[in-house]
Formats: structure tokens, sequence, C-alpha cells
């Protein structure tokens, strides 16, 4: 099967170095940004073009999710399969007389990070039962974690992944904002945060969670909004009131 990646960002990037690690072998990658398709290319000896568009069996378009009908209009092949990896938008947004699915890897990527591929969940959705199949025979070489999945179904896994990623990851962020104030390194504070991470594989979050808010300490609630202004005041009161809220406090 000849398969193509489309795009050059940091998904494309992981998508590409996924299949050529796995011995899956890749037409193409193609995209607009000669530069990054260039470092791909070169890393992982993929055919890379940002003219012509090889023609394959499966084109998995890895770009933002507002690019991703405008560039599934480009694909003028009828009756390949294509795929998006976009976690929010449904198969529908493809424009194309082809097969349309959604190939989508439940992960954070950055093309500084090594990735352990085998742990990455993939959902899979397609038109019938014959793509389902092709495309879970393909994640499968990749990860151990492959699952059917609706667009329904899609939207709440992403959501849920805002919430579990990227919502901790900009508390991190703040954090790391009042340590630097302070002069306070915050590798002091990694290992907390890794020790939470693990925590949460051995035991519910809900009954791991630990801090003031659940003890309903108002004396420690109050000396911290002291020391703290503008956003980070807000999102200190906006999350000690969900914890209370959870623990009907």
């Amino acid at each position: 099967m000849q398969t193509v990646i489309i795009g050059s960002g940091n998904v494309a990037y992981h998508m590409a170095k996924a299949f050529a690690q796995n011995g899956i072998s890749l037409a193409q990658i193609f995209g607009r940004n000669e530069t990054e398709l260039q470092k791909i290319s070169s890393e992982l000896n993929i055919p890379h073009s940002t003219e012509k568009l090889e023609d394959a069996d499966l084109y998995i378009i890895c770009v933002s999710d507002n690019s991703v009908e405008d560039v599934s209009k480009t694909i003028t092949k009828k009756n390949c399969l294509v795929a998006h990896t976009s976690g929010s938008l449904s198969k529908e947004i493809l424009i194309g007389e082809y097969r349309k699915s959604s190939f989508y890897p439940l992960q954070t990527f950055s093309k500084t990070k090594d990735l352990d591929y085998t742990k990455i969940p993939f959902f899979i959705e397609t038109e019938n039962s014959e793509d389902q199949k092709i495309l879970t025979d393909l994640a499968s070489k990749i990860s151990e974690n492959v699952m059917e999945s609706t667009h329904e179904k899609r939207k709440y896994i992403h959501v849920t992944a805002v919430f579990a990623c990227n919502f901790v990851n900009h508390l991190f962020a703040r954090a790391k904002e009042i340590s630097d104030a302070q002069e306070i390194p915050f590798d002091y504070f990694l290992p907390l945060i890794n020790e939470t991470v693990q925590k949460i594989g051995e035991i519910d979050p809900k009954s791991a969670q630990t801090g003031p808010a659940v003890r309903n300490d108002k004396r420690v609630l109050e000396l911290h909004e002291q020391l703290l202004r503008d956003e980070s005041l807000e999102i200190y009161k906006t999350m000690n009131h969900s914890i209370k809220k959870m623990y009907e406090l």
C-alpha cells in the first residue's frame, strides 16, 4: 500500500518517524514548508515535495484543524483512502471523491522530544469495515493500543486530553513564573510533578487529591491568595473552587 503523509509540523514528523521505525514505507511526505520537509526527509530518508503530490492508496493529513479542509481538496485521486489526524473534526470535513476516515493519535507532539510510539493510543473511524481493518492493521504495527471510535466519542477524547494535558501544562508554566520570580529553581518541583503523575497510574485522581482546598484549610488558602496577583490569583481561586465543589466542602 502506497502511503503519503501531508504536513511538515510536529504530528507529521512523528507519524513519519513512527512509520520509519516500524518498517512501514512511505512514498512521500508532502507539504508547503520546504525547510521542514527537507529536515524530515534527510533524517528519515523519505522523498518529499512541495509541488507534486504522489499517487498513493492512503493519504494521511497531518496539518492544523483550520487547514484540513483546504488541504483535503488537493487530493484529486478517486476512491483512495484519506485520513486526517484531528481529534475534533469529523471525517466529513474531508472534501473529495475518496473514502474518508480519521486516524487520531492521542499524544502531545514536539519534534525535539522522543516518544515511545507503542504506548500512543490510536482511534480509528472509517466509512466501512474494510477501511477500518486497513487502518487498524496499520496502527497496530505502531502501537499496542488501537481502538475503533466515532466522531462523537473522539470529541470527548479530545476535550479530556485538553484538561489532562494542555491545561496541566499551562499550570506548570504558571508555576514556573512564580518560582522564577522568587529565584527558586523550577527543577526542585520536578520530583513532586513526577510523583503526582506516577500516582494517578495507581490511584484514581479523585482519591489522590491533596492540598489546602481538599482539606478546606482556610488559613493557607487566604495566605496564598495574598501572595498572588492577576491571572495567577484568578486561576488559584477557580481551581480551589472546583476542588471544593468536587468534594462538597
